[in-house]
Parts: C-alpha cells; structure tokens; sequence
C-alpha cells in the first residue's frame, strides 16, 4: 500500500516492504538459476548509504535484473498504470511491482519530472539505492543516447556517488510484444562508483550537471560497449 503526503513523493507503507522481503527471498536465486547472468564488479555497489545506479536502457526488463543481481535494494519509478490495473490481475501486477521496490510516476502530469527528482530525493535520503536511466527511455536501437542531467542533479544535490551500470543482452529477454521472458545470456557490469562531492563548487550549475552527467554516460559506455549516438532519445509511445 502507498499513500502521498500532500501530493508529493510517494511513501512505500509496511505492506509495501513485506511484500519487497517476501518476493526477494526466492525470486532472485530462481531467476539467475534459469539466466545464469553474467554479473560483474558488485563489489562497486557501496553496502550501505544513498547511491545512485546509472544504467543504459535496453528493455522493460532492465528494471527487473537490476535489483535481481544487486545484493541491496535498488528502487525505481514505473508507469502509474502499473499500479492501478482493477481486479485481482492488477492487484498481482502491483503487489509484483512494489515487491520489486517500484515506485509510481504519472508520466502525463505536466509535474511528472519536478515529482520524479522529489521521490528519488526522499529514497536518497532514506540512505537506500536508487535506480535511473540516464537515457530518459529505452533504445530502440541499441545505440546509447544522451544522458539527460536529472542524475547530476540528483547526484550533486543529494551528495551520494554513482554507480554506472552496463547492460548486454536484455533487449533480447523480453522484447518490445513478448509476454513472457526468453532464456538468454546477458550481461551486467557495475563500474568504479563516481564520487562528486566538492568537485564542482564553485561551477555554475548547468554546467556541472552537463559536464557530470557526460562523465557517467562515458563511464556507462566503457561497460556496456554500446556505440553512442550523439543525440538525446525521444520517449516511444509505448516505453
């Protein structure tokens, strides 16, 4: 269950973190039994404290194999519609969802990416993890686009370091139209966390989060291979 205070962030209830214990003691030895993933540098993942992984954007999917190979909980915001499908279908559906650490956003509120930073704020300041695509939505082509500065920001206001994450092969788990994921092998690598504190004082702050964001999305490219292509990615109206 979720509630919001005063029409902000929205606040993860007991239920909510129940239900997260419960589908985390058996979904992920299940899941990297059957995909056997290959997972590498969780060592970089700092065990405690706010941080942010910084992932290319292959595949809906991604929003799932991240908090399966990552030893800590990893929150991320999903479509509203997720959770708020009628019937016991929906009610599965977001039960799945919260267990996953998901957290609503309303894409169509013009306030959508003002709300956004807000929630992700308030997990960075619970001290947890907090998952972001750079990209703002998933390639279509397999090429990296350009980050968008929400993550600089979140980084150099909240103090916390970035972990780059890159993905391999997970647009081939769960293409755009399938319902069911395929077993395939695919490949998570996690980098060096990427520490700003004090490195910016003083820098107007465009340009800090433009020169700090560039640096992630260079960091994300060295593990995820992709070739970059120089523009930012529109939003498919499907993603």
């Amino acid at each position: 269950m979720r509630r919001t205070r005063g029409g902000g962030a929205p606040v993860v209830t007991h239920n909510g973190a129940v239900i997260y214990e419960v589908l985390h003691s058996f979904v992920p030895p299940v899941a990297k039994a059957l995909w056997r993933p290959d997972v590498r540098g969780l060592e970089n993942v700092p065990p405690t404290g706010g941080v942010i992984l910084a992932s290319n954007h292959l595949s809906f999917a991604d929003s799932v194999v991240i908090p399966i190979v990552v030893p800590r909980k990893v929150v991320f915001l999903a479509k509203s519609d997720y959770f708020t499908a009628p019937g016991l279908g929906g009610a599965l559906q977001r039960a799945w969802f919260e267990g996953l650490g998901m957290l609503p956003v309303d894409r169509e509120d013009t306030r959508a990416a003002l709300t956004s930073l807000d929630t992700a704020m308030a997990v960075l300041a619970r001290g947890e993890a907090f998952g972001i695509y750079p990209e703002g939505t998933r390639s279509r082509d397999g090429r990296l686009y350009r980050g968008r500065t929400g993550v600089a920001h979140l980084a150099l206001t909240a103090g916390v370091p970035v972990v780059p994450v890159g993905l391999r092969g997970t647009e081939e788990l769960q293409p755009v139209g399938a319902k069911l994921p395929r077993l395939v092998k695919i490949r998570v690598s996690l980098g060096e966390p990427i520490d700003f504190k004090s490195r910016y004082d003083g820098v107007p702050a465009g340009r800090a989060r433009r020169e700090a964001t560039d640096e992630i999305m260079a960091a994300i490219q060295q593990l995820s291979g992709q070739e970059r292509a120089g523009s930012y990615n529109d939003r498919a109206p499907d993603a």
